[in-house]
């Protein structure tokens, strides 16, 4: 019989849904055999711990554990008994109860529920395998462009994963058949994979669109060029206008993310132009000259209220 879920977890019976998760976490940074190579005694606790969590997680399994309608490995509990009660009435009639129901009949509806029903021969049909959940954190640029990643579920079992290109933050992968064992001859559950994307030093996303600041020098800016810009498949050439300013907005088509089934999205660039860390003598003075012979006012825009 598999230990309880709390007592696994270190966490109380009216722990919080947040402090469930707060404690898996710790543990499982502990004791995920990636982080334990070799160490049989890690590995058999993170896969305590992980199918600790995947019941207490789900508010429906962890009700129904709470109320003792499935153990701890979040199979069924065998069926309980059932008492005819018999009494008499003025009339020498008698009537049923079970536990509260009308009839027998009525309990065999709420177990063909729970079991699957029966085959006319009486035998029970079996249960389909529980899903188990796992999170799994990748980098931005494999969400963005798609990668393949070996990845150890909680049961242990290390499966090739593939993360389809455009793949977003908290969306779900799901392996057919990868789940808990069936019980009676039917199928095993699924394995259901969050993905949890890690932000990028420089890329941002945008539906499929990628969006990135590009800093420019001050001439780059007065004179514009051909300048270097990052992008998911790597650097490529961009023409920046004469006179580009900081806070517009260039464009880059297809450049963004390129998912199957939907056109690809672009790359937004916006530009900061930074001045250099010194101003020098030569620089000063040219700006000084340059501002007595064209001054002009960008705030005009504001108005005299303003």
């Amino acid at each position: 019989m598999a230990d309880d879920p709390y007592s696994v977890l270190g966490v109380a019976k009216t722990a919080s849904q947040g402090d469930i998760k707060k404690a898996y976490r710790k543990l499982a940074k502990e004791l995920h055999p990636d982080l334990n190579p070799g160490d049989k005694t890690a590995e058999e606790r993170f896969k305590k711990i992980s199918a600790a969590y995947h019941l207490l997680d789900d508010p429906d399994l962890r009700a129904r554990y709470d109320r003792g309608e499935i153990d701890a490995s979040g199979a069924e509990r065998p069926e309980q008994a059932f008492y005819r009660h018999y009494a008499e009435t003025e009339g020498g009639e008698r009537y049923h109860s079970a536990a509260g129901y009308q009839d027998f009949a009525d309990m065999s509806d709420v177990f063909a529920d729970l079991f699957g029903g029966r085959g006319q021969g009486g035998g029970r049909r079996g249960l389909r395998g529980q899903d188990l959940r796992y999170r799994l954190e990748v980098a931005f640029l494999d969400a963005a462009k798609g990668a393949k990643r070996r990845v150890t579920m909680p049961d242990g079992k290390a499966l090739d994963l593939s993360i389809p290109a455009g793949t977003r933050d908290g969306g779900i992968l799901r392996l057919k058949g990868q789940g808990g064992a069936g019980i009676g001859g039917e199928p095993p559950g699924d394995a259901l994979v969050e993905i949890a994307v890690k932000p990028h030093a420089h890329f941002k996303r945008e539906a499929d669109d990628i969006l990135l600041d590009l800093p420019i020098t001050i001439d780059e800016a007065v004179l514009g060029g051909k300048v270097e810009v990052p992008t998911l498949g790597g650097r490529v050439k961009m023409t920046l206008p004469k006179g580009t300013s900081s806070g517009q907005v260039l464009r880059l088509k297809g450049k963004g993310i390129a998912a199957a089934g939907r056109p690809a999205g672009d790359l937004r660039v916006t530009i900061k132009v930074v001045m250099p860390k010194e101003i020098d003598q030569d620089l000063e003075s040219f700006m000084q000259k340059w501002r007595a012979e064209h001054a002009y006012d960008p705030r005009t825009v504001f108005g005299a209220e303003a």
